[in-house]
């Protein structure tokens, strides 16, 4: 009798594989906004099938950080300001309403099972800053906002949340609003404090904050 398979962890799919691939190289800036990516180029170039490379572009396309247009391909999604508030204002929703279930869960004082993660994340994101490693900062200020969201405990707001982040990423990877050296650990550091009191008051206050220093970062890339 032959032994049985052990269940386990699937392997990742090759689709998967390379659009994990693609993403990493959007995210870090190796694959600028507006690339062209073509599918035979991507099929040789990573030795996979061309149905193996549409099935990746879509994926990237669901999470938008791939722009498909009819009869013109797929290439690197560029923002305009209309889809940075857009992005913002989503964000903004979702992450009030994972604020009030904390609050509607513990009341003003978060205990520190809510509380110690997030401070866990935002001593990385101060780290980062230290070592002025921007991808390393958005990361770390992601792992924040995310902490955040899954002290909610409810499913649909952290998938919902989750699927924004690689385009948060793919933003704030090619536009760097201004922040002195730890000033963006110590501005999150008042966040935390701040949310059980002023709840989505202070969610919104934080993300109008972020876009006007986006748009002013954006606003001066694109006048050199």
């Amino acid at each position: 009798m032959s032994p049985r398979r052990r269940e386990g962890t699937p392997r990742p799919t090759a689709d998967s594989l390379l659009a994990a691939a693609l993403r990493d190289a959007i995210v870090t800036g190796a694959l600028a906004p507006g690339t062209a990516l073509r599918e035979e180029e991507l099929a040789g170039s990573h030795e996979v099938s061309r149905h193996t490379v549409r099935a990746a572009l879509a994926t990237l396309h669901a999470e938008r950080l791939v722009q498909i247009v009819p009869y013109a391909g797929a290439r690197v999604a560029t923002f305009d300001d209309a889809a940075v508030a857009g992005l913002q204002e989503l964000r903004a929703a979702l992450e009030s309403e994972a604020v009030r279930l904390i609050t509607e869960r513990h009341g003003a004082v978060w205990p520190t099972t809510v509380e110690g993660p997030i401070l866990d994340a935002i001593e990385r994101l101060g780290i980062a800053e230290a070592a002025d490693d921007w991808m390393e900062i958005i990361r770390a200020h992601a792992d924040v906002h995310r902490r955040i969201v899954a002290a909610s405990g409810s499913p649909r707001i952290i998938e919902a949340h989750a699927s924004l982040e690689s385009e948060v990423l793919l933003l704030l990877a090619h536009v760097r609003p201004h922040y002195s050296r730890g000033e963006l650990a110590a501005e999150h550091r008042a966040y935390l404090a701040a949310l059980p009191r002023d709840g989505s008051a202070c969610v919104h206050a934080h993300l109008r904050h972020s876009t006007e220093l986006i748009r002013a970062a954006r606003a001066a890339a694109t006048s050199r």
